[in-house]
C-alpha cells in the first residue's frame, strides 16, 4: 500500500509541472480498495474520460485494502500539500475521512463526495451541513437484491447477510436494504456479519457459516468481490447453485456467476461512470454552480434475463 501511495505522489509530483507549462487543472482521485474489481474498472472509466476530455490532469490513489484507512487520509493530506484543483473523495471510513475533507475545503480545494456518504454528524461538527454527495441509493439497490432473493425463495427462507465495512456508510445503508426486504418477505435472518468488503474474508465467513447453519438457503452480501469469496465457499461444500446469492456492483466476474446460476441477482450501480460524475460535478462547482446535498445516481437490479 505504501508502495502504490509513493507511485502515486511521484505521478503528482509529474503532473504539477506539467500543469505549471500548460495551466491544466489537476483533480485527485481518492477511491477504494483497488484490489476490488468494480474500484479498478471505476479508475479505469475516470482515466478514459480524462484522456478524451484533455482540459485537466487526473491523478488517482487506491487502497490495497478495504480497512486501510490511513492510506486515504494520507493521500488527501499529499493532495492538500501540492494543492490540486479538486478531490473526488469515495472514503472507506464515512467518519474517519470528514476532517481530511474539512481541512482540503479550507484550503481552497473543491471537494466533492462520491459512492459513499461522508457521516452527517461528523459533517455538522465541521460547519458543513448539507455537503455535496454524488451517490446511488444503496439502500433501495439493496433491497431490490433482496426482494430478487425473498421473490425466489418466498416465506420463512433462512438467510445470511453479509454486510461491508461497518464504518462505511453505503455498509449501513445495504444492511438495512437486505433487513427491509428480508422482514418484507418474511425471511429468517440467521446471521449477519461482515466480511470488510473483502473476498478472502467473505470465504472464511461463509465456510464457517455453512459449518453452523447447513440448511441456509439464501445470501445477501453487500458487493460482488464478497460474493467472489460466498460462492468459492459454496462450491467447496458442493452447494454452489443451491444456496441462492445476491450482490451489489454488477462486476464482470459475477456476472458471468450469474450466467452459471451460481449468483441469482447483483446491482448494477454504473461503476464506470461514478468518478467521471464526480469529476464533472467537481468543475460545476469550481466555476460556481450552488450544488449541496444528494445529487443521486441510479441503481438497477441485473439477473441473468439482463445478461442474455
Amino acid at each position: 500500500m505504501r508502495l502504490r501511495i509513493s507511485f502515486a505522489i511521484l505521478a503528482l509530483a509529474a503532473t504539477l509541472s506539467v500543469r505549471a507549462a500548460d495551466k491544466k487543472p489537476v483533480v485527485g482521485l481518492v477511491m477504494k480498495s483497488l484490489a476490488n474489481e468494480f474500484f479498478k474498472i471505476m479508475e479505469e472509466g475516470a482515466v478514459k474520460y480524462a484522456e478524451q476530455d484533455g482540459t485537466f490532469t487526473l491523478v488517482p490513489v487506491g487502497m490495497n485494502s478495504e480497512t486501510d484507512i490511513d492510506t486515504q487520509i494520507n493521500a488527501v493530506e499529499n493532495f492538500i500539500t501540492q494543492k490540486v484543483d479538486i478531490i473526488c473523495l469515495a472514503p472507506a471510513d464515512s467518519v474517519g475521512l470528514v476532517p481530511s475533507a474539512a481541512k482540503a475545503l479550507k484550503a481552497g480545494i473543491t471537494v466533492v463526495n462520491f459512492d459513499v456518504a461522508l457521516d452527517k454528524k461528523a459533517l455538522g461538527q465541521q460547519g458543513l451541513k448539507d455537503f455535496l454527495f454524488v451517490g446511488p441509493d444503496n439502500s433501495e439497490g439493496a433491497y431490490l437484491a433482496g426482494k430478487a432473493l425473498g421473490q425466489k425463495l418466498g416465506k420463512g427462507a433462512k438467510v445470511f447477510i453479509i454486510e461491508g465495512n461497518p464504518g462505511a456508510d453505503n455498509a449501513t445503508m445495504r444492511r438495512l436494504g437486505f433487513e427491509k426486504a428480508a422482514k418484507e418477505f418474511g425471511m429468517k435472518v440467521l446471521e449477519s456479519k461482515t466480511a470488510h468488503w473483502e473476498t478472502e474474508e467473505a470465504n472464511t465467513l461463509m465456510t464457517n457459516l455453512l459449518t453452523a447453519h447447513p440448511d441456509v438457503q439464501g445470501v445477501m452480501a453487500a458487493n460482488d468481490s464478497m460474493v467472489l469469496g460466498v460462492v468459492k465457499a459454496l462450491d467447496a461444500a458442493k452447494k454452489g447453485g443451491q444456496v441462492q446469492v445476491v450482490g451489489f456492483d454488477n462486476i464482470p466476474a459475477v456476472q458471468e456467476l450469474i450466467k452459471q446460476d451460481k449468483v441469482l441477482a447483483t446491482i448494477d450501480q454504473f461503476g464506470p461512470d461514478m468518478a467521471t460524475n464526480c469529476i464533472k460535478t467537481g468543475f460545476k462547482v469550481k466555476a460556481g454552480a450552488k450544488l449541496m446535498g444528494w445529487q443521486k445516481t441510479p441503481v438497477k437490479l441485473i439477473t441473468k434475463k439482463d445478461l442474455m
